[in-house]
């Protein structure tokens, strides 16, 4: 698998992950092309069948066999990147630190979408929002008003009612909220010494967190209005992290002390919200279940057992088996006492 330039995507301002990888691309200076607007009718232009799961960025690369093959995970993509691109490189050089930046990238990636998307469509002032502006950025801003119409209720319905999927209820409102709050307040305290996670050079784990903070910042206004008021630095740092193309990295600028407070009250924050999850998860996709429940903060969380976040729990294991001996040893001393540790025991 190769990716053609300039590197080719699909997606949609509204999508985290798409925003992530555009991110990606312009600090690592790829050249690139996104196509905005709707899936389908963009992919039919193109001559290329659609994936079979269709999300956004939808990326389009050469086969070896000439054909051109949609994927849209960005975990992976960025690390394929990694290989045909030499520069400017986002996972750390350091194992520790690498395996480090994938859990938090991981973290970012599946259960900050639970903020996203609880934001956007919880609130009924976030939920009016996204329904109108949805509409008009995929369709384009010429949509006729009779349509916009209907599509806006035809959105509003549809995902407020699929709110449960992610674990999005009344009985855990609180919960989403609280932990979005932890995490914009662990990251200003952060902010104050480092400029990214792991020191003053971002990694894959900054573009992760950028994409979500891309939403619940600038797209949504309830999680916008609570980061303004708690986290100005974490404001300012989305506003910055859109476009560092201009950022010139060091080799030894991945330079966070790893027994860092900050560091480490992050760490604690993904031991005691996303790892209990993902190991309920885990376990009810073992057993076949179609649904699973947890205690996670003192309140019950249950939702739908997702195929692809059993795969993350493999993919974290599998990094973690990665790692020497003394590399291992080092992790779990930096995870000790954080709740992380328990998904390797």
């Amino acid at each position: 698998m190769k990716f053609r330039e300039p590197f080719t995507l699909i997606g949609n301002t509204p999508s985290p992950y798409t925003r992530k990888l555009v991110a990606l691309l312009r600090y690592r200076r790829i050249s690139y092309k996104v196509i905005w607007g709707d899936l389908d009718k963009n992919l039919g232009l193109l001559g290329v069948e659609p994936p079979k799961v269709k999300l956004l960025p939808t990326c389009i690369v050469d086969r070896e066999d000439g054909n051109l093959t949609p994927i849209c995970d960005t975990t992976p993509i960025i690390r394929q990147l990694e290989k045909q691109y030499k520069t400017r490189k986002v996972i750390p050089n350091n194992s520790v630190v690498a395996f480090l930046d994938y859990l938090v990238e991981d973290y970012a990636d599946e259960w900050w979408t639970k903020f996203m998307f609880h934001y956007r469509w919880y609130p009924q002032e976030d939920a009016k929002n996204a329904s109108q502006l949805l509409p008009i950025l995929q369709e384009g801003v010429d949509l006729p008003s009779e349509k916009l119409s209907i599509y806006s209720d035809y959105i509003y319905s549809r995902q407020v009612s699929r709110l449960h999927v992610v674990g999005s209820s009344e009985s855990t409102a609180d919960l989403i909220e609280q932990s979005y709050l932890k995490a914009l307040i662990v990251l200003e305290k952060h902010f104050e010494k480092y400029k990214f996670i792991f020191g003053s050079r971002p990694s894959a784990s900054d573009f992760a967190i950028y994409g979500q903070l891309s939403q619940l910042i600038g797209f949504d206004p309830t999680p916008r209005a609570i980061a303004h008021k708690v986290a100005p630095r974490v404001v300012a740092w989305t506003s910055i992290m859109e476009d560092q193309c201009g950022f010139e990295p060091k080799d030894d600028d991945w330079n966070v002390d790893l027994s860092s407070s900050s560091l480490r009250e992050l760490l604690k924050e993904i031991g005691s919200t996303y790892v209990p999850a993902l190991l309920k998860n885990a376990s009810a996709f073992e057993k076949d279940e179609k649904e699973w429940s947890a205690s996670i903060n003192g309140a019950t969380w249950s939702q739908n057992t997702f195929a692809y976040q059993a795969k993350c729990f493999k993919w974290i294991r599998d990094e973690y088996d990665g790692l020497s001996r003394k590399n291992r040893d080092t992790l779990l001393q930096v995870l000790d006492g954080t709740g992380c540790e328990k998904l390797f025991f």
